[in-house]
């Protein structure tokens, strides 16, 4: 990987600020959403479907 020139590490340092910044706020947001939906639906029964299973093909 090259080397950053400087204009790249302030922008990196800015965007890496700008996150560590609103990373409390995402949180809360994620945390609001899945008690939403808990409460919108409490018996969520999905579950992801199965696969079928391999077969090997045998050898005569």
């Amino acid at each position: 990987m090259a080397a950053l020139t400087p204009t790249q590490m302030a922008w990196r340092g800015r965007i890496e600020t700008a996150l560590g910044l609103a990373a409390p706020a995402l949180d809360l947001l994620l945390a609001a959403g899945d008690r939403l939906a808990r409460l919108l639906e409490p018996d969520d029964a999905w579950d992801p479907p199965v696969r079928p299973p391999r077969h090997r093909l045998e050898r005569e």
